[in-house]
Parts: C-alpha cells; structure tokens; sequence
C-alpha cells in the first residue's frame, strides 16, 4: 500500500481515486493507515469479503488480498486475488493501465 501512498500525485493528476480496506479492528488498522496517504476501512466482515467475490481464509478469519480497478463508471477494468503474499497489483502498473486506456479514448 505504501507504493500506492508514494504515487498519490500521479493518481491524483489521473483523476484516480485510492482506498483500501482491512479486517483488522480499527486500532490495528490504525499502525498501517498512519503510513498512507488515502483511506483504510477496517473491520472487513466476511459478509463483506463474499459480495466482493473475495477469498475468505478460514483459519485465520481473514481476507485474502483482494483488488479492483475500476473505471468511471464503476465498472471493473483490472482485478487481482491472492491467497499470500504473491501476486499483487503494483501502484505503477495501475498509473500505466489508465494511461493506456485514457490513450484508447482518442
């Protein structure tokens, strides 16, 4: 998320708008929203991560890394899952992939 934080200008001049969100409690949550520069829910419910379509992890009653990029009209352009630490979206691909599909548009 930190990657996300670092590139906020460049979002921002994209008109790009980042969140995140946690299961962690909010005091938890509170440790990495400190080190970030735009929104973290907290308290990700289960309920929650299945109308995400989201893996929920049973063991550890935790969500799986779940991401969307979504278009203007809210539509989902890109999305990864994840059930570890591998295979995240990083910030710079995201400035990238809208780039691109600003350029599609002329």
């Amino acid at each position: 998320m930190v990657g996300f934080a670092k590139l906020k200008h460049e979002f921002d001049a994209l008109g790009v708008t980042v969140f995140a969100a946690s299961v962690d409690p909010e005091d938890k949550s509170k440790a990495v929203a400190d080190e970030i520069n735009f929104p973290l829910g907290y308290g990700v419910t289960r309920a929650q991560a299945e109308l995400l379509g989201s893996w929920w992890e049973e063991r550890r009653q935790i969500i799986q890394p779940s991401e969307f990029i979504l278009n203007a009209e809210s539509r989902v352009i890109g999305s990864s899952y994840s059930d570890g630490p591998l295979g995240r979206i990083e910030a710079a691909d995201v400035v990238r992939l809208v780039n691109f599909y600003e350029a599609q548009k002329k």
